[in-house]
């Protein structure tokens, strides 16, 4: 990977070469010297590899939580006290069902967001956390930042498949003849998300320009 920026001529300016320091909270920049934030209070610090931990340990406690969600049915439907039988999906099991109902559309929103997404999300914050303070031109950098803004963006759409069942719970509550209640998978797929989430929000992007080099080509 080369670490030189053929379209400047001059060091390529960051803020930690320029002495400043970004506050992690609101963004506001400050001098390096300042120990807090004037603006919101927050205490700043320059960032630091280290804190990549943290996004390691969410991000694999957030994989861990994935496993059962795909494994154990999400939703269960009991139809007649039990007498007709009862029922139970995975998610991949529900948009199987779905397909064969004919609601392609539906099908096809559920599996990416219980499964494209989830995935998506696994992989680009594994990928932000490898290559975090690494060499970089400065396009490389933008594309690192345009990837971290996409999963910070879709985290809050990770929920769907459990806002479903959430609301089918709550609709299809017919006593006797039929009920639907989550099963052990949402309260997994759940937890997975809300990791996943600590893990991009515990990724400080700062680290991103921290790979940038000195001096470009021409110099």
């Amino acid at each position: 990977m080369s670490v030189l920026d053929p379209d400047h001529a001059g060091p390529v300016p960051t803020a930690h070469r320029a002495g400043l320091i970004g506050c992690h909270s609101c963004g506001r920049v400050w001098p390096a010297e300042h120990q807090r934030c004037n603006r919101c209070g927050a205490h700043l610090k320059p960032p630091d590899r280290r804190g990549l931990q943290a996004v390691w340990a969410w991000w694999l406690a957030g994989l861990i939580a994935y496993i059962p969600a795909n494994v154990f049915p999400m939703m269960r439907t009991q139809t007649f006290a039990g007498l007709a039988g009862n029922s139970e999906a995975t998610i991949i099991g529900g948009v199987i069902e779905l397909i064969h109902h004919g609601s392609y559309d539906i099908a096809i929103i559920v599996f990416v967001a219980s499964i494209i997404v989830p995935v998506g999300k696994f992989i680009a914050i594994a990928w932000l956390a490898t290559v975090a303070g690494r060499p970089a031109t400065i396009e490389q950098a933008h594309m690192r930042l345009k990837v971290y803004e996409v999963v910070e963006f879709i985290g809050r759409w990770s929920m769907i498949d459990v806002f479903v069942v959430a609301i089918l719970s709550a609709l299809v509550q017919l006593g006797f003849v039929a009920s639907i209640h989550p099963g052990p998978a949402a309260v997994s797929f759940a937890v997975s998300v809300a990791f996943t989430m600590l893990s991009a929000q515990s990724f400080d992007a700062r680290l991103i320009w921290r790979g940038l080099p000195l001096r470009s080509k021409s110099d």
